[in-house]
């Protein structure tokens, strides 16, 4: 079976760590796929509001999730703080990909992501050029 290969960004811009709680944990006796997805969406939330940006109120444009890729490299169990660390790569016209590394506190990584997004006109439904207003929010150096 072909494995997803993930390239990660030259350098990732924002950190935070969560713990994870007992409703992160499944049957199974440790994060689910499902929630390690809520996980990585509480992530992009924290670092979207460290910035002031609400991404699916930038004026008449929606940031909305197009993909979605992640491959796991261990498990996570209840109580581990997991340091998420975020960043973008191949931006275009219409979106890009936020690129995350999940690793336990030691270091012992669970989890690399991507989430690619595209920006909608919220009126017409259509594909939107990135706007001007989540383009300057972002740091400098960060910006494409």
């Amino acid at each position: 079976m072909a494995r997803v290969t993930l390239v990660l960004p030259e350098q990732f811009f924002y950190a935070t760590e969560i713990t994870v709680g007992s409703s992160d944990i499944n049957a199974g006796g440790h994060v689910g796929n499902d929630q390690m997805i809520m996980l990585l969406s509480v992530a992009r939330n924290r670092f979207f509001d460290s910035l002031n940006i609400n991404p699916i109120d930038l004026g008449d444009i929606t940031m909305v999730a197009a993909d979605l890729a992640a491959t796991y490299r261990s498990e996570s169990f209840l109580n581990d703080v997991l340091h998420f660390e975020l960043g973008f790569m191949d931006f275009n016209k219409y979106g890009v990909d936020m690129m995350f590394r999940v690793s336990k506190a030691g270091g012992e990584l669970v989890v690399l992501a991507k989430t690619g997004f595209v920006f909608i006109n919220k009126e017409t439904k259509q594909v939107a050029a990135i706007p001007s207003l989540f383009i300057n929010n972002l740091p400098a150096e960060y910006r494409p």
